[in-house]
């Protein structure tokens, strides 16, 4: 799909098949999985050629961030996925020139959509490539930081499942509920780790564009400067919930292993409880023929009330030391 912006231009989708060249004035060009006539639409009014998707997955450096004839191609890992619970970073490609911003991805970020849409609303909110960089930027941030909170929301709520007094617990059997726990601690540290990637490369992104000669002694370099601050602040906020993450782990686990030993220390003093009664019971089942109390008319009710007793005293030994 192929989208274009600028003076008389809508976020209407274009037929590049029926288009020669770009219109001029356009100032952005955006493909979401572009077929090859769009991006030869594209190489054309750049210059250059369109990373291909195996290109964009490549994490080196200078794969991700080189310049080219004067124009800058930096590509960064974005969020998306986080509506619908499967939140993951794909690549997306920025490719810049004095007057041209192309963007190359095969998903549809949320800030994407949100940009195009204010940018259409407001034509005023961008007015050249590098404007709409930034602007556009700004958004995917915003949408880091908006997922951060909503990450720290998240473990404030697994806190509370964690040491949730007993009354307030469910009524789901401990082990479930543990269980359960366990899978929410999985998931906020799946989005939590996505969220750190798309800003480190994010931030790897800006650091680099700052050293171009579009930015380095433009009116944007502020701006970015600004952005820069931002996503390392992003990063420290996130380096903290991942350490309160590994507590919330770790409390859980020594809740597991609490269960575990209260229910080995259970067998154990079931093991103790029976011990006694089945000692007289194999004393009193011998098949001796002389054998004390043998003839005795009381020995039956003897030996069950012993075995009673002896079931009864160390019971009762471990509900008095409260290891029940």
């Amino acid at each position: 799909m192929l989208r274009l912006f600028g003076p008389h231009c809508s976020m209407a989708p274009v037929n590049a098949a029926a288009m020669q060249e770009i219109p001029v004035g356009t100032f952005w060009i955006d493909l979401l999985n572009p077929t090859r006539e769009e991006e030869m639409l594209a190489e054309k009014a750049t210059g250059q050629n369109v990373p291909t998707r195996d290109e964009m997955a490549e994490i080196e450096p200078s794969s991700r961030l080189y310049r080219r004839q004067g124009t800058v191609v930096m590509t960064a890992s974005v969020l998306h996925g986080v509506t619908g619970e499967e939140p993951d970073t794909d690549p997306v490609s920025f490719i810049l020139t004095d007057k041209l911003l192309v963007t190359v991805r095969y998903v549809d970020p949320l800030p994407f959509v949100r940009f195009a849409e204010s940018l259409s609303a407001d034509p005023e909110l961008a007015s050249d490539a590098l404007s709409t960089l930034v602007r556009l930027v700004d958004t995917i941030i915003d949408r880091l930081a908006d997922e951060l909170e909503a990450t720290g929301r998240l473990m404030e709520g697994v806190s509370g499942e964690v040491f949730a007094r007993k009354g307030k617990r469910q009524a789901e059997s401990t082990e479930r509920r543990l269980e359960a726990i366990l899978q929410r601690i999985g998931n906020v540290q799946r989005l939590l780790s996505e969220i750190r990637e798309s800003a480190v490369s994010t931030n790897r992104m800006l650091g680099f564009l700052m050293t171009t000669e579009q930015v380095a002694n433009g009116a944007h370099a502020a701006q970015i400067a600004s952005l820069q601050d931002d996503v390392r602040a992003l990063l420290e906020h996130s380096s903290f919930l991942v350490e309160n993450l590994t507590f919330l782990l770790e409390a859980n686990l020594g809740l597991i292993t609490l269960q575990q030993n209260f229910v080995m220390k259970v067998f154990s003093i079931v093991a103790v409880v029976f011990m006694p009664p089945t000692l007289i019971a194999g004393i009193y089942g011998m098949n001796f023929e002389r054998m004390p109390g043998l003839h005795w008319a009381y020995g039956y009710h003897v030996a069950i009330a012993l075995i009673v007793v002896s079931a009864i005293v160390p019971f009762w030994i471990a509900r008095r030391s409260r290891w029940l």
